[in-house]
């Protein structure tokens, strides 16, 4: 009855709300926004029989982080993108309080969704069950209900499983917060993915010679790439310092090696995914190509959410664009997915010194710069980027108090590839070494505007915006 009405809610919130969520000015041209309400953690991402579903966890109702639901996309050609029936509503005894986060794999020529099942308490606590949901065929998906209640030793707070096939088993990687407040990632084995079989704990805070470490890691995804696994995780807690971890929450990978049968993941340090302002919950697949592809959430949990000008249109967040990884030099490399460039339009290039450099329009467009020295880039007066020849510096007035904040990458610049729409910005650093995700403001019609007495080459795409039905 409770996932019913909350169904009801939803369609007149659709209904009363797009209209108004589509006159919003910072509106994305091309990247997955929610229709209305509240979008947050990519769920779900996945290949099968040549379609990519991209699932997400969504408010409908609002832009608050209420009322989780699965919302689902899916492509062909990971830019154009068909809204699909609502894949899950909370409101079961083992859901009540949202269908949290999780993935697909296929099983039997079916999609299956892993989630998690959230309970509050009246008393303020809470349980957490991980649960399945299996493909029908009308292009929903009926629940199975739980196949794991909350493991002995850890909080409430276990969630986000991330499952895949090995050596004729399933794993599953769960994050949780154990009863010593430490973060951690879990590893449990089944065969049938319904029965599973806790195998330990295999990364987070005191393991591995990591130290303390946050307090919970969300959002686990565990793959292989190139022959070593990469560990994505999400620690909540870490101190910042003062050129990174700047973010209220940070997203980062470890790379090493896992040993299944000893349930034991050797790896080196922690690195941050992103050095931008927003990136959080990334999750990745396995094309059928072989590429590993990666989708973040270009927000961040409990950080400044309240003062996003979107809101005023009934909706926030939007997802980062499809990335795919490749490893270098010991280090993930994120580069934009090669479709990306059927949006390309018309091209401009251009070589000179920074001060007499054109100002292109940036509402929706991507800029290949390589820089011969320092420089100063003004992203629609509302964003900069600064070069001094070993620091990058990128620059915004902070939404809720106004005044100036900083994100940093050190290193030797080579080559910038920059995608603009509307409200965001991703920043390339050679090749995809690092990445600045980051949300803005302009005003209308915004321009790229470069200082600096050092020669620049410039290429600028206007960017077709793309199909969302």
């Amino acid at each position: 009855m409770e996932e019913q009405h909350l169904m009801k809610q939803a369609v007149r919130a659709l209904m009363s709300g797009i209209p108004k969520a589509l006159n919003d000015p910072h509106r994305p041209a091309w990247h997955l926004a929610p229709s209305v309400g509240l979008l947050n953690d990519p769920n779900g991402f996945i290949q099968h029989n040549g379609v990519y579903h991209l699932f997400y966890q969504w408010n409908p109702l609002g832009c608050e982080h209420r009322n989780k639901c699965w919302g689902h996309w899916q492509s062909t050609d990971l830019i154009n993108w068909q809204h699909q029936p609502i894949a899950l509503v909370p409101g079961a005894c083992y859901d009540s309080h949202g269908c949290y986060s999780g993935s697909a794999v296929v099983a039997d020529e079916k999609i299956m969704l892993v989630y998690t099942g959230n309970v509050k308490y009246p008393d303020g606590s809470r349980t957490a069950y991980q649960c399945l949901a299996q493909e029908n065929t009308q292009g929903g998906y009926d629940k199975l209900g739980p196949v794991l209640p909350l493991p002995a030793g850890y909080t409430g707070h276990v969630r986000d499983p991330k499952v895949w096939h090995h050596q004729n088993a399933w794993y599953m990687v769960l994050g949780a917060r154990d009863l010593q407040d430490r973060g951690k990632v879990l590893l449990l084995r089944s065969d049938d993915l319904r029965n599973w079989q806790f195998l330990g704990e295999i990364a987070g805070s005191e393991l591995n010679g990591i130290g303390d470490f946050g307090y919970m890691w969300e959002c686990p995804d565990l793959f292989t790439l190139d022959g070593v696994e990469v560990l994505i995780c999400c620690p909540q807690g870490l101190e910042a310092q003062a050129e990174r971890y700047l973010n209220v929450y940070q997203a980062g990978y470890l790379i090493g090696k896992l040993d299944y049968q000893q349930a034991a993941f050797k790896h080196d340090a922690f690195h941050e995914l992103d050095a931008g302002f927003e990136f959080y919950a990334p999750q990745t697949t396995q094309a059928e190509d072989g590429r590993r592809l990666l989708v973040g959430w270009m927000g961040v949990p409990e950080q400044d959410e309240d003062y996003h000008p979107t809101r005023q249109y009934g909706w926030i967040h939007i997802m980062t664009c499809p990335r795919e990884l490749s490893r270098h030099n010991g280090k993930l490399y994120q580069q934009p997915a090669r479709e990306l460039q059927q949006l390309r339009g018309e091209s401009r290039q251009w070589q000179g010194v920074a001060d007499n450099a054109p100002c292109w329009p940036i509402d929706s467009a991507e800029l290949l710069l390589t820089p011969g020295g320092k420089f100063n880039a003004n992203f629609g007066d509302a964003m900069t980027l600064d070069w001094d020849g070993g620091l990058l510096r990128l620059t915004r007035n902070n939404l809720r108090s106004g005044q100036p904040e900083h994100r940093y990458w050190r290193g030797n610049l080579a080559h910038l590839q920059i995608l603009f729409d509307r409200s965001s910005v991703e920043i390339f650093i050679n090749h995809g070494e690092a990445v600045m995700s980051a949300r803005y403001f302009p005003g209308p019609q915004p321009l790229l505007q470069l200082r600096g007495e050092a020669r620049l080459a410039l290429e600028h795409w206007s960017l077709t915006p793309c199909m969302l039905e």
